[in-house]
């Protein structure tokens, strides 16, 4: 188990504010039970935070017409939508859920070159809102799979979520299951594919990104 390159700094100043803050209770404070719950909150804390940056090693599964889960966390959509911003058609959208004490890496979904990538700023609304797609701070990337449909996946941040990482721009190649971004503190992952795509998983159903196959493409090359 690794700590993401993305919670280091944030590890290390959450650290030395609550041992700055331990001292100066410590010092001015006699009352030795207070001063040991107030440690042990630290400690809860800073574990908690230690949890959300944690980048543990995937098996990654590999293959063209797969669609692999960019995320962990679990299934909360699966319908037929209207995507206005780049597809401006109908597609099957696949939603995944990030909770607080999911793992926040986002992966290639699919292997294949980015054909669109742009960066949203928003509003925090609660990640199962249904206007959280369209009006939170997002990023949506469209990537063409080497099977040949593209797929377009969407960062969103949340109510929690107050900052969106991403590792792609457009004409990258991209891997799949290699990680495109982080989203701090959780969220929602969207996926949208052809609506011929064969959707491989189940409502409440929880993934694991870089291994969990969401979906089958129907290969066109």
């Amino acid at each position: 188990m690794k700590i993401h390159k993305e919670g280091r700094k944030i590890l290390f100043f959450t650290l030395l504010g609550l041992l700055i803050a331990n001292l100066v209770l410590y010092y001015f404070n006699s009352n030795l039970l207070v001063n040991r719950i107030f440690t042990g909150a630290s400690v809860i804390v800073f574990l908690l935070i230690l949890q959300f940056f944690r980048s543990p090693y995937r098996n990654l599964l590999l293959h063209e017409d797969l669609v692999i889960a960019p995320a962990d966390g679990k299934v909360v959509v699966i319908e037929d939508v209207e995507e206005p911003e780049y597809f401006q058609g109908m597609r099957k959208q696949i939603s995944i859920f990030m909770s607080p004490i999911n793992v926040h890496i986002t992966r290639n979904p699919v292997s294949g070159v980015v054909k669109y990538f742009k960066y949203h700023p928003g509003n925090y609304l609660v990640a199962w809102h249904p206007k959280s797609s369209t009006k939170n701070e997002r990023t949506t990337t469209v990537v063409e799979s080497l099977a040949g449909p593209e797929v377009l996946f969407r960062q969103i941040a949340g109510a929690m979520a107050r900052r969106i990482v991403w590792y792609v721009t457009e004409g990258d190649e991209v891997n799949q299951g290699e990680e495109f971004g982080f989203i701090k503190f959780g969220s929602r992952v969207d996926i949208f594919v052809p609506l011929d795509t064969e959707v491989r998983v189940q409502l409440g159903q929880k993934t694991k990104g870089g291994q969990t196959v969401i979906a089958q493409l129907k290969t066109t090359v």
